[in-house]
């Protein structure tokens, strides 16, 4: 579904993307894993017709991003590291103005069926302002796939977000590719690309410097001695043992 090669990107004088190669299958979730200026934002940037690359070629659903980059719009939807929800409006007001925005048939139907779908039905008349940040970021993935596009784009989704609304966020893109959506998400967090990840690619100073399971990237390094440790509770297990579960729909 994703297919880059050689991309290059410079701001002046400051290179920043120095010959990135990736793949990305259909129905899978790829994360890219950098630290703060590697080049996740701008290569997504790219690949989302958003940013023009200096060279090297990029090819999102069959189409090229430089030749035809309304189809490759048509084929994606992109969210950014912040949720982009109109607070004044309603939940459901969101999602109906984004399917009317795409010419869509009954944008009330198609509200309440993404409402029923990201577990947001009874807050869908509240205003969006008054979500917590899991709900935000579950109504602006929502508000991403008014229209079913086959590819996502999720810049560092869980960025600033708690524990509980990171775990609905993580669960919210295992159904996206479970339902056959291709996800290619960036993050700087481990335990996001470990946890979601089909396959991880470790940006760094510009250029892709591994990509691979997570298994076979655990393989680089030396085998670990087996040893007989007691397991202990994680600080999540304690976390989520002493607040309980979420409950969907309702402000935290």
């Amino acid at each position: 579904m994703i297919h880059a090669h050689g991309i290059t990107k410079s701001f002046k004088d400051l290179p920043v993307l120095r010959g990135v190669d990736l793949e990305v299958d259909a129905g899978s979730i790829v994360a890219l894993l950098g630290s703060n200026g590697a080049g996740k934002t701008t290569l997504i940037r790219i690949l989302s017709t958003l940013l023009k690359a200096d060279a090297g070629t990029a090819i999102v659903n069959g189409h090229d991003v430089a030749d035809a980059p309304g189809d490759v719009r048509e084929s994606i939807s992109l969210t950014g590291q912040f949720a982009a929800v109109d607070e004044v409006l309603t939940g459901r007001e969101n999602l109906i103005l984004v399917a009317r925005l795409r010419h869509l048939d009954d944008p009330g139907a198609i509200a309440d069926d993404m409402l029923a779908r990201f577990s947001l039905t009874d807050a869908g008349n509240r205003r969006a302002g008054t979500y917590s940040g899991g709900m935000r970021r579950r109504l602006d993935i929502a508000m991403s796939l008014v229209g079913r596009p086959p590819i996502i784009f999720l810049d560092e989704p869980t960025t600033g977000l708690d524990p509980q609304s990171r775990i609905e966020v993580w669960q919210t893109v295992r159904e996206l590719a479970d339902a056959g959506t291709t996800v290619l998400l960036t993050t700087q967090y481990l335990d996001e690309a470990e946890q979601l990840a089909d396959r991880i690619a470790i940006l760094h100073e510009g250029t892709i410097i591994q990509n691979g399971t997570l298994a076979e990237l655990k393989r680089l390094l030396p085998a670990a001695q087996v040893e007989y440790v007691e397991k202990q509770p994680s600080l999540e297990d304690v976390f989520l043992a002493l607040v309980g579960p979420t409950e969907s729909g309702k402000d935290n």
